[in-house]
């Protein structure tokens, strides 16, 4: 008769299969270990891999932290397109004009082009009086160097607000500064970017 099934020994049968059991539990956890120590690095490393977020935008903002490399030459002249935004086209009472820019790479192939705020000059004009200027008092300022991807437009990420006074570098400090005139003015906005102006103005009226 097979020792297997029945085990011979002065110890009651159960004894014996406990111990055969706690025997090849110990087999299959250095089975686990083995298997692991192999496979494991492999698994770890793929788990690692960054996979791209389809919910994302490819499109980054004119204002956002600069591209850790910038494979493109710097833009050549005429090759960037500059249009002025604002968020209403209409302003009423202690209401405050949001400005913005917009530029896009109308080459064919992606360049490089300085987007910070060292190189954005927004100007308020009513006819030929300019109002406001955005570099008159501009504390602080950065250089940020972006590469443009053909026929991309991107808008800077925040909005410059504008709060309806007239600018000069004399009155910055000046809590009396000039009110724009309201009650229906009409002001249009021109923006430039590293050398590149809007070709068009936008119109806003002041209420």
């Amino acid at each position: 008769m097979s020792t297997i099934k029945h085990p011979v020994g002065p110890q009651p049968n159960k004894v014996y299969w406990r111990r055969r059991l706690v025997v090849l539990l110990g087999l299959l956890a250095v089975i686990v270990i083995v298997v692991l120590i192999i496979v494991g690095p492999g698994r770890s490393a793929e788990a690692e891999k960054p996979t791209a977020d389809p919910g994302t935008s490819s499109t980054p903002d004119a204002g956002s932290t600069p591209a850790a490399a910038v494979a493109g030459g710097a833009c050549a002249p005429g090759s960037v397109s500059v249009e002025a935004v604002t968020d209403a086209s209409d302003y009423s009472g202690e209401q405050e004009p949001a400005l913005s820019l917009v530029v896009t790479n109308t080459g064919a192939t992606a360049c490089s082009l300085n987007v910070g705020t060292a190189a954005q000059v927004f100007t308020v004009k009513s006819g030929e009086d300019v109002y406001w200027t955005s570099t008159d008092c501009q504390t602080e300022s950065s250089d940020i160097p972006f590469e443009l991807q053909p026929g991309v437009p991107v808008k800077s990420s925040a909005p410059i607000v504008w709060d309806r006074t007239r600018s000069a570098p004399d009155t910055c400090d000046s809590d009396e500064r000039e009110a724009a005139a309201a009650g229906g003015a009409s002001y249009h906005l021109v923006v430039s970017l590293d050398g590149n102006t809007s070709t068009t103005s936008k119109q806003f009226i002041l209420n």
